[in-house]
């Protein structure tokens, strides 16, 4: 699934902090493709688990964007 890099800064802002989120800024690409390795080892170093982008129980940014 892609996400725009500015919803996945806005879950790290909320769940990680700051600083990991500034670090995304500069680290993630536009569009952040959960099926991507790449993407999902970034994601990890930031402190995300992809699954988490995907909504489930914990309301994830999939299920604010409706997927």
């Amino acid at each position: 699934m892609n996400i725009p890099k500015d919803k996945v800064i806005e879950l790290i802002r909320s769940k990680v902090g700051g600083e990991k989120a500034d670090q995304a800024q500069n680290e993630l690409p536009d569009t952040v493709d959960t099926d991507n390795d790449e993407h999902k080892n970034l994601l990890e170093k930031l402190g995300v688990n992809p699954a988490d982008l995907l909504g489930g129980a914990g309301g994830g940014i999939g299920s604010k964007l409706g997927l």
